[in-house]
């Protein structure tokens, strides 16, 4: 029987017990934006993809070349898994599932979703603050170590929160970091606060001064795809009509 996600592998690499950082579209599409300027700054190729029947039947293209919109970019040390079109409901569990699954494959010591936490006052916040979710003891233990806010009341819930579970299940440390976002418009100032964050966990050297300046812009053309989510989140619908892909890189 064919597999219902099948991550497609085109460049070898040697995979040195990498992080893997994870940035689906979610709220503020925090995760998202952060994981495409984390790309670019580092100049990370594609060395796969991720492909299903249960995704939206969408392609994008980036310097006249086809790809497919959930792409693995990365090196030995750094994976990067980015996807530019909304993930629907119904293949939630199969690409945890299979994500995981790989990611245990290649030895990862550490996987890093990256999402939004909206709150209502996000105007009146200069620079938005980031908070920590480990799946295990370890993994909290080192968010105390590096002096990272813990969320310490809640839920959380999406694919970043089905991804922690499903990393837990196969013995493997992940944190999420949820950085305070716009409830319902693309934030790249949250997304800048996430990936300084991430720079306790992995010293990308990355300067986000050009994210936030072209912050507006990153709105404008995220709008389509922040469009879908407002429409599908909240009451997890299985379709989600004119899926287009975000093209801000």
């Amino acid at each position: 029987m064919e597999e219902v996600v099948r991550i497609v592998e085109e460049e070898r690499i040697e995979y040195k017990n990498p992080i893997v950082i994870e940035g689906l579209p979610d709220v503020g599409l925090v995760g998202t934006i952060a994981a495409s300027y984390i790309v670019e700054k580092m100049g990370y190729k594609e060395i796969g993809y991720i492909e299903s029947d249960l995704f939206p039947p969408v392609m994008v293209i980036h310097d006249g070349k086809l790809k497919c919109p959930f792409g693995i970019y990365g090196n030995g040390g750094v994976i990067v898994l980015l996807s530019e079109v909304v993930v629907p409901p119904n293949a939630v569990y199969p690409l945890t599932r299979a994500l995981a699954e790989w990611i245990k494959e290649i030895g990862a010591k550490l996987v890093i979703p990256i999402t939004g936490l909206p709150v209502e006052n996000r105007v009146d916040i200069s620079k938005p603050g980031v908070f920590a979710v480990g799946n295990s003891e370890e993994a909290v233990k080192e968010l105390k170590d590096k002096q990272m806010e813990l969320l310490e009341e809640g839920f959380i819930a999406g694919t970043y929160a089905i991804m922690l579970r499903e990393c837990r299940k196969r013995d493997l440390n992940a944190i999420s970091l949820l950085a305070q976002c716009f409830p319902v418009y693309p934030d790249p100032g949250a997304a800048a606060s996430a990936i300084e964050s991430l720079e306790k966990f992995l010293k990308l050297g990355i300067d986000v001064g050009e994210l936030l300046e072209k912050g507006e812009g990153i709105k404008l053309k995220a709008r389509d795809l922040m469009r879908q989510i407002n429409l599908s989140a909240p009451e997890m619908q299985k379709g989600v009509e004119q899926d287009m892909p975000i093209m801000y890189r």
